[in-house]
């Protein structure tokens, strides 16, 4: 662990408690932005996925100029931005203008994803797999934040845009401070440490983005539309399947969470003692499958809630361990692959809303679980054959040298 850093590491994960309320923020007040923009709730769903649209157009650029100018630069742009957006949308005067603040907080997301990512894996070499999950585990504390956060300007009779203007005023205010604070030289790690640790020593051969890369950008796909779909369809699921309560059915996304945030810790540990993360993103797929085949076939409330619980613990972090093995196997270009992913990731968060849309139509929403299903078997082949070829073209001796030095 390189002290120096720690502040560094703590302003990045700032960024992304933020972000976790950035995530949830459109849909959260949805009924004073109807109001605001002259627009219904399918207007603002569009909002929400400019922000997607956002992302997918910058993650590919994002990561070149990760590489080329490094991380704090992408890292700091991203604050502002993001900061913009905030402060953009309450005051907004109509709607074309909210939409194109929505694609600015896609393109800071991208941003921070480019720069964050590949950072962290320079800040703690070692430990790159906790790292990288324990982002997740600071979205999903902010949140769980701000539904309290919007109820107390609401019980106040504030203006809801509070919501929105302090996590901007902190996103500035930790821009400021990381401005200050040194970051690892991402030219002298990718010629040195990352050698040394996991760079060109570390394999027999070479990773192939043709092989094992492409299996790890179809992971980035199947890990983002797995939650995805879940997040969006697991309500819908308890009332017209299961005849749960319209309360007891959103209580199933709490049990969701919850088995997010423990997963996220749990592997936070495991992964520096214990754990591979290339052989987590083969174990988790399995556990979703698993989880989703006992919603479709055993309906019954009580077992419901286990399987959603089961099935946020399984697509907890999967994302963030797939670019961890993406930079691991692709060193030299640890920004650019990252954008690669993440640019799958966010081609999946706007198809899987619209893919199961329509087959929402149907009437059937048992269909949507089956094709969930049907996507963690496609993520549990890619992570198979990403093993298969991580074992095989591991200089094993070189890896228990490291480990040792680790441990």
């Amino acid at each position: 662990m390189k002290n120096k850093y720690m502040l560094s590491a703590s302003g990045m994960y700032i960024n992304y408690f933020l972000l976790g309320m950035v995530n949830i923020m459109l849909a959260s007040n949805m009924s004073f932005l109807t109001k605001q923009l002259n627009t219904d709730g399918a207007g603002i769903s569009y909002i929400i996925s400019a922000i997607g649209i956002g992302k997918l157009l910058s993650y590919s650029l994002s990561g070149i100029l990760s590489d080329k100018f490094g991380r704090k630069p992408l890292i700091l742009v991203s604050s502002l931005t993001m900061a913009i957006f905030l402060i953009g949308i309450p005051l907004s005067p109509n709607y074309p203008t909210a939409f194109i603040f929505a694609i600015i907080a896609g393109i800071a997301n991208s941003a921070m994803d480019a720069g964050t990512y590949p950072a962290l894996i320079e800040v703690f070499p070692k430990s790159s797999g906790s790292a990288s999950v324990l982002v997740k585990a600071f979205i999903s504390a902010g949140a769980a934040l701000l539904p309290f956060m919007i109820a107390f300007f609401a019980d106040r009779d504030l203006f809801y845009g509070y919501a929105f203007f302090l996590p901007a005023l902190i996103y500035l205010l930790n821009m400021i401070f990381m401005f200050k604070l040194p970051f690892p030289n991402h030219k002298r790690e990718q010629s040195t440490v990352q050698q040394q640790n996991t760079g060109e020593n570390k394999f027999i051969s070479a990773p192939k983005m043709k092989q094992e890369g492409i299996a790890l950008i179809v992971i980035g796909f199947t890990s983002t539309a797995l939650f995805t779909v879940a997040q969006i369809w697991l309500p819908t699921y308890g009332q017209q399947v299961l005849g749960m309560a319209e309360n007891s059915s959103v209580r199933l996304l709490s049990y969701y969470s919850i088995g997010a945030l423990i997963s996220v810790l749990v592997l936070a540990v495991l992964l520096s003692k214990v754990l591979r993360p290339v052989t987590v993103i083969l174990v988790y797929p399995m556990i979703t499958l698993i989880a989703v085949l006992t919603l479709l076939f055993v309906k019954v409330p009580t077992i419901a809630i286990a399987a959603a619980f089961f099935m946020g613990f399984s697509t907890a972090g999967v994302f963030q361990l797939a670019i961890t093995v993406m930079t691991e196997l692709f060193w030299n270009k640890k920004g650019t692959v990252t954008g690669i992913v993440a640019t799958a990731a966010g081609l999946a968060a706007i198809l899987l809303p619209l893919a199961t849309g329509l087959m929402s139509k149907t009437g059937h929403i048992s269909i949507i679980f089956i094709f969930d299903a049907m996507l963690s078997v496609v993520g549990m082949v890619a992570a198979a054959f990403v093993n298969y070829r991580y074992r095989k073209i591991l200089n094993k001796n070189r890896s228990e040298q490291i480990q040792e030095t680790a441990s």
